[in-house]
């Protein structure tokens, strides 16, 4: 038929003018369909690069916005998570100059900052690498990406624990007298003195290369430095032995074999930020057609999931559920939800892969404009369950939908690839189908005040007839625009502040900072939302970023030496390492192994009157209870993959171990998950 209708319309024949336009026209309509028809013939990853936002937020965007969104890079895979406070912690928001209190679960982005005050501590999980904060201690994170974790430490104290490093991962600390790269799994501590002039570096266990002052010092296990600023950007050192143990590294340790103990890591990837969390709070049993699944216990009445907690927004995701409970990370950023009689049980997905993070996995009802319940105007959602394709409404590339779902449930391209097209192509969601929107109290309304102002959902639930929610029509975007309290969510202004000129002090970088991610907030450039602004970061952002960091390049190599000082010389720990009352007991020093060497000579921290004394293992009488750490449980022998861009393949694979980092058998920390016919483990 198509070739009959372009024949005839070259037809040469005398006609008369109208039958001749007439054809045309013809012609001109049947081009089209063509036209049409081959664009829906090309590749899907030609076709749809980009999964667009809700089409209301789309229609408010200019031609300008439209291309700067299309050239943005997907947001990443990974996040850190703020999952322990012990006294007054403090956040500010990366762009914003308030300063709130910080909240349990919420995960934190390039461009914030963290202050713990006196008398403080906090912890932050970035995948399986924990980092710990002691008191009146100020970081930035300049970067949290899916390769690379970079800290600014402007003051205090920080542990850093690494279990995995790949040659591709980079972490890096940076101080105002050097900047820290972490070479190996291992623990590692900074101590940066009130006025910023002293870096003081601990190395239990791995490798790291200081730089500083246009040289690059490099330290072993069992090493301490000590780095004073001089004139000119120069930088000294003195080597030392290993400080006596305080309470912040107790306080560490004890944190550190809670984590190596862990049941959840047989049956989760180390690598799911929150993980560490799940073993206190439930328990974990076989279920057919799920495998492994893992239910809480203690909960309220009336619970489901993503009802106990508030809205906040997180760039660049949008939209992000903070759960109230101490285990409630893992649970709604990565896996799937399932309800049985028994009641609701988490499915994580794949073990053997770095799953990808998401700011929630839900879908939503009725957000549409104009659309509103007979209870009133609001916001109404409901978790996927396992095996339900997650679209998300933030803009993503074609191959991010693939990973972000291959990696936290049983799914295969396909179904994303079907569920995509119903979704995105075609905004038809009448043959998707959502098992959770059917259970009773599955689904949660609240109203928009409720909603965007961060404010807790359980104690403003509306109620709304099962039958209203079941046609409630469904979609994977909001249309909600965000206000500039959505960025503070339950955060409440504080009084416990850094010091401006700590906060302020410059760091000493190998790395150049990432570029921020966009922000909500007055002076912003991008798409007008509301009375707020939404774009990626503006130049001053950015520089202000940079104007915070001291770049250099890798300077000379000068290796650290053994102890230049007298063993009776007092450590040189500094201000803010007081114990805090109620701090643990000083325990038996650590015994620390370095990474791919046979175990050296032990050595002890003693508490004796701020001396240290090193002990040969010959002379060292025996300690009782002495408390061991070797590589066991820092890093598995399958190492898990990073984020997986899936093109065809139907599962997510792990990659091979790296050639020059193979940890051995014994050090595997990440057990197989068991098999399916295994019996269930309670």
């Amino acid at each position: 038929m198509f070739i009959e209708v372009w024949i005839r319309s070259g037809q040469t024949r005398s006609e008369s003018i109208g039958e001749l336009m007439k054809r045309k026209r013809q012609s001109w309509a049947w081009a089209l369909v063509l036209v049409s028809l081959a664009l829906l013939l090309q590749p899907l990853g030609a076709m749809a690069q980009d999964a667009p936002v809700a089409p209301d937020a789309q229609t408010s965007q200019n031609s300008q916005n439209d291309a700067q969104n299309a050239n943005e890079p997907d947001p990443p895979s990974r996040v850190a998570r703020l999952n322990y406070m012990e006294g007054a912690v403090s956040f500010q928001p990366s762009g914003e100059n308030d300063w709130v209190s910080s909240e349990l679960n919420r995960p934190l982005v390039t461009g914030d900052n963290l202050w713990a005050d006196e008398n403080s501590r906090a912890e932050l999980h970035i995948g399986s690498t924990a980092l710990r904060l002691g008191p009146k201690t100020g970081i930035t994170l300049l970067e949290v990406s899916d390769r690379a974790a970079q800290i600014r430490l402007v003051q205090g104290s920080l542990i850093v624990m690494v279990r995995h490093v790949d040659n591709q991962d980079s972490y890096e600390i940076d101080t105002p007298n050097v900047a820290f790269v972490v070479m190996q799994p291992g623990d590692y501590r900074m101590d940066v003195d009130a006025d910023g002039s002293r870096t003081e570096l601990t190395v239990w266990r791995g490798r790291g290369e200081a730089t500083g002052g246009g040289n690059t010092y490099s330290m072993g296990a069992n090493q301490h430095a000590r780095f004073t600023s001089s004139e000119k950007d120069q930088v000294k050192y003195a080597a030392g032995d290993i400080p006596n143990q305080d309470g912040l590294d107790s306080w560490a340790q004890d944190r550190d074999q809670n984590e190596d103990r862990s049941d959840a890591a047989n049956y989760v990837s180390r690598d799911m930020t929150g993980y560490e969390d799940l073993d206190q709070y439930g328990d974990w049993s076989y279920v057919a057609d799920y495998g492994m699944v893992w239910r809480p216990t203690a909960l309220v009445p009336g619970w489901a999931p993503y009802r106990y907690g508030s809205w906040t927004w997180v760039a660049p995701w949008g939209w992000t559920w903070l759960e109230n409970e101490p285990w409630g990370f893992a649970p709604f950023h990565y896996g799937r939800w399932a309800f049985s009689a028994t009641g609701w049980m988490w499915v994580p997905g794949p073990s053997m892969v770095r799953p990808v993070y998401a700011p929630a996995l839900v879908s939503w009802a009725g957000g549409g404009p104009g659309f509103h319940f007979s209870a009133g105007v609001g916001v109404a959602w409901f978790p996927l369950a396992p095996g339900e394709v997650f679209i998300p409404g933030y803009h993503v590339s074609r191959g991010y939908v693939n990973s972000v779902n291959v990696t936290n449930t049983a799914v295969n391209v396909t179904r994303v690839t079907n569920v995509y097209n119903a979704v995105v192509v075609n905004r038809d969601f009448s043959n998707v189908t959502y098992a959770n929107r059917n259970v009773s109290g599955g689904v949660t309304v609240v109203s928009q005040e409720t909603f965007v102002n961060g404010r807790p959902v359980a104690r403003n639930v509306m109620p709304v007839p099962q039958k209203e929610l079941a046609a409630a029509p469904v979609s994977n975007a909001l249309a909600v625009e965000p206000a500039r309290s959505s960025v503070f969510g339950a955060g409440r202004p504080v009084a416990n502040k850094p010091p401006v000129a700590a906060m302020s002090r410059p760091v000493v970088a190998l790395r150049t900072p990432a570029q921020l991610p966009r922000t909500i907030g007055l002076g912003t450039t991008g798409a007008s939302i509301g009375s707020a602004s939404i774009g990626s970061a503006s130049a001053g952002q950015n520089s202000m970023a940079q104007g915070l960091v001291r770049q250099q390049p890798p300077g000379r190599p000068v290796p650290v030496t053994r102890p230049m000082q007298s063993p009776t010389q007092a450590g040189f720990h500094t201000g803010g390492l007081t114990e805090m009352e109620g701090s643990p007991a000083k325990t038996q020093p650590r015994v620390w192994e370095e990474q791919g060497t046979a175990v050296p000579e032990p050595q002890t921290r003693q508490q004796s009157s701020g001396t240290r004394n090193v002990q040969s293992s010959a002379s060292r009488p025996p300690q009782q209870g002495a408390q061991q750490r070797t590589l066991q449980g820092l890093h598995s022998s399958t190492q898990p993959a990073a984020p997986v861009r899936v093109t065809s393949e139907p599962q997510a694979k792990p990659a091979s171990p790296s050639p020059q980092r193979q940890p051995t058998p014994q050090q595997n920390a990440h057990p197989p998950a068991p098999k399916l016919e295994s019996a269930p483990k309670k």
